[in-house]
């Protein structure tokens, strides 16, 4: 393990309703507002944001030290026909099975095995009677688009298709499921190295039995490139990339 994530520590502090977990070595002047983005706002904080289920925060933040970070600030919404009809709650049944918790640890895990994913920086779980509303706030990787941006302005050489099969691989490797690998959630920064983001539901299987789950992340991963194919006037997306970005997975 690396020795700088070795003595990383973390906070638990409960506040009313509300129970938040940071990481203490990256924050020393911990906030509760800072899992708001309002807080953000009213600080000339935020310096973009991306449209999903809700909206996706980024800001940039100095501490006391002066060190700077880069974070994003998401809330967690549900997707589907009942996210229309309950939105953002969840039922509550402890605060570490909620979304946050459980994306937290998965960070955390991935982070040790230096894994190119974010770094959790903190969470917070308000609780309502049976339910809770959560946030997570993560590192955001710098200099970095998704590769639906990313194909819409440029073609792939099949090496980076090969790499971007290669990293997805070496999750697997360490039994990490991400719960919506799709285009939208693979990164490529300038330096064209491949990151994989929002790990909402995300888990992790060691069963060396059960891997049938690889094959359908990758099956999703294929369909959510054609999803793109079809919708968008221009995407630099085909056959020949899938089976580069596979011939790296299965190398």
């Amino acid at each position: 393990m690396n020795q700088a994530l070795a003595k990383v520590k973390f906070s638990k502090l409960e506040q009313g309703k509300a129970t938040y977990f940071f990481n203490k070595t990256l924050i020393t002047d911990f906030n509760v507002e800072m899992l708001s983005p309002d807080y953000w706002q009213q600080q000339n904080a935020v310096t973009g944001s991306a449209q999903g289920r809700g909206t996706t925060w980024f800001v940039a933040y100095s501490d006391s030290n002066n060190t700077k970070h880069d974070w994003v600030l998401r809330h967690y919404y549900r997707g589907g026909l009942i996210g229309k009809i309950i939105n953002d709650s969840y039922w509550f049944t402890g605060i570490e099975k909620t979304r946050a918790a459980q994306e937290f640890s998965l960070l955390r895990h991935m982070n040790t095995l230096q894994l190119p994913a974010p770094e959790p920086i903190a969470y917070r779980v308000i609780q309502q009677g049976l339910t809770y509303r959560a946030d997570l706030l993560s590192s955001r990787i710098q200099h970095a688009q998704d590769l639906v941006a990313v194909l819409s302005e440029n073609a792939l050489t099949n090496d980076v298709w090969r790499r971007i099969g290669a990293t997805i691989k070496r999750f697997h490797h360490h039994g990490i499921y991400h719960h919506d690998l799709n285009s939208h959630n693979i990164l490529l920064d300038d330096k064209e190295q491949v990151f994989l983001i929002d790990f909402d539901r995300g888990e992790l299987r060691t069963n060396p039995v059960n891997t049938q789950w690889k094959q359908e992340n990758m099956a999703r991963l294929q369909r959510s490139f054609l999803k793109e194919l079809n919708k968008l006037a221009q995407f630099y997306f085909t056959d020949d990339n899938w089976q580069a970005l596979m011939n790296g997975y299965q190398a």
